[in-house]
Parts: C-alpha cells; sequence; structure tokens
C-alpha cells in the first residue's frame, strides 16, 4: 500500500508522540492498542491495526521495568509493525507476521532507550547548572529538548521504514514460504499467551481470580457483544473500586483485643469481617 505525503506525515506524528508518551505516560499514545490504532486511522487500514494492537498489548501487558532492568521497547514495536503491516498490503492475514516481527523491533528499540538515556544523563547535568545560575527559561529549553529526543527515538526508525516503501516491504513479506508465515502466526499467539499469563501471575488474589472467572465465563456467551462485555467490565472494576474504598475506612475495627484487622488488603478485610 502507498501512503500519500499527508499520511506520512500523520504516521510520523503519530510515532513522535508514541516516543515522547513513553516517558511522560500522560496520554498513553506509547500503548500498542493506541500507537496501531491510530496508525491504522491515519492510513485507512483500521481493522488490521486494532487486532495487531491489541494483540501486541496483551504482550506489553507483561513488560515492566524493574530495578535497572529496562523493559523492551513496546513504543518501537508498535508503531514500526504497524507500519510494515500497512505497507505490507496484507490486511488481516498479515497481522501474524507482524507480531512475530514486533517482539525482536522491541528488543533492539532497548538501544536506542539506553543511548538516550545516556545522552539525558548529560542534559540533566546542564539543567543543574542552569539551576545554579537561576535560569528556569534554560530548564524548560533543556526539558523540552530531552523530550524531543524521545520523540525522535521512535519517528526516526519510523521514517526509515517509510523511506524503504511499501514495494520491498510487500516483495519480503511475499518472498516468506507458507511454513514460515503460518510459524510466525502460531509463536506470535504463543507470545500474547505467555504475556497475559504473566500478567495473572504478578495480579493473582483471592480476590481477583472470581473476575477472571466470570469473565472467561462471559465470554463464552455468543448473544454478548464486545460492548456488553465491555460494560460488564466496566461494572465489574467499579464494584471493586467501591469496595477498596469501603476496605480502606474500616481499619479501626477490632478482632475484641483491641488490634486492627486492617490487612492493607481492603478487600480482603471486607470478606473476613463479612
Amino acid at each position: 500500500m502507498q501512503l500519500n505525503a499527508i499520511q506520512i506525515i500523520l504516521v510520523v506524528l503519530v510515532s513522535f508522540l508514541a516516543g515522547m508518551e513513553g516517558i511522560l505516560d500522560e496520554f498513553h499514545f506509547h500503548q500498542p492498542v493506541i500507537a496501531c490504532t491510530l496508525i491504522g486511522l491515519v492510513t485507512g487500514q483500521l481493522l488490521p491495526c486494532l487486532i495487531l494492537g491489541g494483540s501486541l498489548q496483551m504482550i506489553a501487558l507483561g513488560w515492566a521495568n524493574i530495578g535497572a532492568a529496562v523493559a523492551p521497547d513496546a513504543a518501537l514495536a508498535a508503531v514500526a509493525s504497524a507500519i510494515i503491516l500497512v505497507l505490507g498490503g496484507q490486511g488481516q492475514k498479515g497481522v501474524g507476521s507482524a507480531i512475530a516481527i514486533a517482539v525482536p523491533l522491541a528488543v533492539a528499540g532497548l538501544l536506542l532507550t539506553i543511548l538516550c538515556r545516556t545522552l539525558a544523563t548529560g542534559i540533566v547535568h546542564i539543567m543543574d547548572k542552569a539551576a545554579e545560575e537561576g535560569s528556569f527559561r534554560k530548564i524548560d529549553f533543556w526539558q523540552y529538548v530531552a523530550i524531543c529526543m524521545q520523540g525522535l527515538r521512535i519517528a526516526i526508525p519510523a521514517g526509515l521504514i517509510l523511506a524503504i516503501g511499501a514495494g520491498p516491504v510487500k516483495a519480503m513479506l511475499d518472498a516468506m514460504p507458507t511454513w514460515l508465515t503460518d510459524g510466525l502466526s502460531i509463536g506470535g499467539g504463543m507470545v500474547v499467551a505467555v504475556g497475559y499469563a504473566m500478567v495473572i501471575n504478578m495480579m493473582a488474589s483471592r480476590e481477583v481470580w472470581p473476575f477472571f472467572a466470570i469473565g472467561f465465563v462471559l465470554a463464552t456467551v455468543t448473544d454478548l457483544t464486545l460492548i456488553g462485555l465491555g460494560t460488564i467490565g466496566i461494572s465489574m472494576a467499579l464494584i471493586y473500586l467501591k469496595l477498596s474504598k469501603s476496605g480502606g475506612n474500616g481499619g479501626s475495627s477490632n478482632d475484641g483485643g483491641g488490634s486492627s484487622s486492617n490487612t492493607g488488603d481492603p478487600v480482603g478485610d471486607i470478606i473476613d469481617n463479612y
């Protein structure tokens, strides 16, 4: 698929915003489900990119920065794979291959992340000197420079992929044998399952498991639409938040000896005191 000039500019803009949000984490443009959807929206390939974003989001849920360990770059994975999917012109059939391509791209993106963070260290020292001088204008300027650098971390690779063009990308994807594309699709599905399993492993508790069970049961009901499932999910989340707030104020209860029964788990306290 060939993109016109306006589409290319919008794709680069989305890539730039995704890179900045990887640090700001305010509007979540760096999340795969949002970045891929926006790229699909500006390129006219909304449905394939939405499916790709949802699949990558399940993988990215298991990625987290822990201590000095930096997680793979979800923003670069989402943006690059979405652009490749659009340029390849395979539609929904190319989602499996795009997912398989996204994982190594995310790992490769760590190099750019480390480079930007190394440069940001020098910018911090410059801002320290500006603070000693009492120059708020310089502090703001270098803050903008550092944030824009994070945006370019994604925008430049996106621009390079767009510069290659649809022809070579489509030729590369078409040259893949059937056994390879099928294997990539199966592998991509397995990676999604592993990412979701990691999330469950981190979140699993006796209070959360019932919500998981109810969700899986409701998903088997064929008459329910995605809007219906989403409404049920939001309702369950609101119930959980209400119980959590109620349990947070219940720390003054005692077991007869004057000691508090608040264990730090509000919902668990409600269940135990019921």
